[in-house]
């Protein structure tokens, strides 16, 4: 195990996962420094904040020198997937290799395909129809290629559907609780009687702290500790109690590449081939996490609870007419940029 005093760790993506994750980091006593395409980010302080470019192998050696662990919290629209993540692999391939320190991936469910229900463990065959899918499946391969190679140490943390404080761009995010809070129809996605997986942003942050700190992590994918016991439907019914009014919903049942509710056109034709992740249900085994390194999901009230609480801070919500449009594209996509 690493010794959790001032190492320097540094994070890559000051999105919600990335500027969790420095404060999970900053509570464990190592140094952070954050790193992003602008050098501008709300972080604390004691962060060292850096501008480069993840995609410059040269630039990502000369701000990964020095450090302990690089952490993935990097992120790119869908329609430039192609484009960036074998470029973006390449800058942390580069920057692992040249600064000999330990590399942690954020990574996403895609790469398993349908399942028909089956709980996903993380050696599940890659079973991707999607071609992002598919896409997710090589470049884990990547990494855990140049794992066993020798070339850098690799560990990867798989979550399911995120949500929590920051959180906006997500099947449970600006388009469930800005309208829960404003008193409109929460925007869902497919079958919502079906189990769906959902992770906290917190376990996430925790996950990769944790396989930062632990020799034993790498050379493997790990599930981030997720909720999988609770259907779309019943999550909101959770949200409501919390909230103290009813809500409603408001439902796409089918896949469309339409602009639909706050969702615009290009991201909707984008997603399309992803839909099939709320036509069945999704559960996700994190069992290994849990025996390892004792991580497990908070618990779904405490998570709702806390979510609610920094979305009513952040929007300074007030009571609004009931036929009011509140939520708008525009507003998600806004406020994303702040973070």
């Amino acid at each position: 195990m690493g010794t959790p005093t001032q190492q320097l760790h540094v994070v890559f993506g000051t999105g919600p996962g990335g500027l969790t994750l420095i404060e999970q980091l900053l509570a464990r006593g190592h140094r952070v420094r954050a790193v992003n395409r602008s050098g501008s980010a709300p972080v604390p302080a004691q962060v060292e904040l850096v501008a480069a470019d993840i995609t410059d192998p040269q630039a990502m050696r000369s701000v990964s020198a020095g450090a302990a662990v690089l952490y993935n919290c990097a992120h790119a629209p869908y329609h430039l997937w192609d484009e960036l993540l074998p470029r973006l692999q390449d800058g942390f391939l580069a920057g692992a290799a040249g600064s000999g320190a330990r590399l942690v991936v954020t990574d996403t469910l895609y790469m398993y395909g349908p399942t028909g229900g089956v709980p996903m463990t993380e050696s599940a065959p890659y079973n991707a129809t999607s071609h992002k899918g598919k896409l997710r499946a090589r470049i884990a391969d990547r990494y855990l290629q140049a794992h066993n190679a020798g070339t850098v140490q690799v560990a990867i943390a798989r979550a399911a559907d995120v949500f929590g404080p920051r959180v906006l761009n997500s099947a449970l995010g600006g388009a469930a609780f800005l309208p829960a809070l404003q008193g409109q129809p929460v925007i869902a996605l497919g079958d919502i009687d079906q189990p769906h997986a959902y992770s906290y942003i917190g376990d996430v942050a925790a996950t990769l702290a944790t396989l930062g700190e632990h020799d034993e992590a790498f050379g493997r994918t790990w599930h981030v500790p997720t909720i999988s016991d609770h259907t779309t439907r019943q999550m909101h019914r959770l949200i409501e109690q919390e909230l103290g009014h009813p809500i409603t919903g408001e439902v796409l049942p089918a896949v469309t590449e339409d602009a639909w509710g706050p969702f615009d056109d290009v991201f909707m034709r984008e997603y399309a081939e992803l839909f099939y992740q709320y036509l069945e249900p999704q559960i996700v085994n994190c069992q290994a996490i849990g025996d390892t390194f004792g991580l497990h999901p908070t618990p779904v009230r405490e998570a709702l609870r806390a979510t609610i609480a920094w979305y009513r801070q952040l929007h300074s919500w007030q009571p609004r007419p009931a036929r009011a449009r509140i939520i708008t594209p525009m507003m998600i996509r806004a406020t994303a940029q702040r973070d």
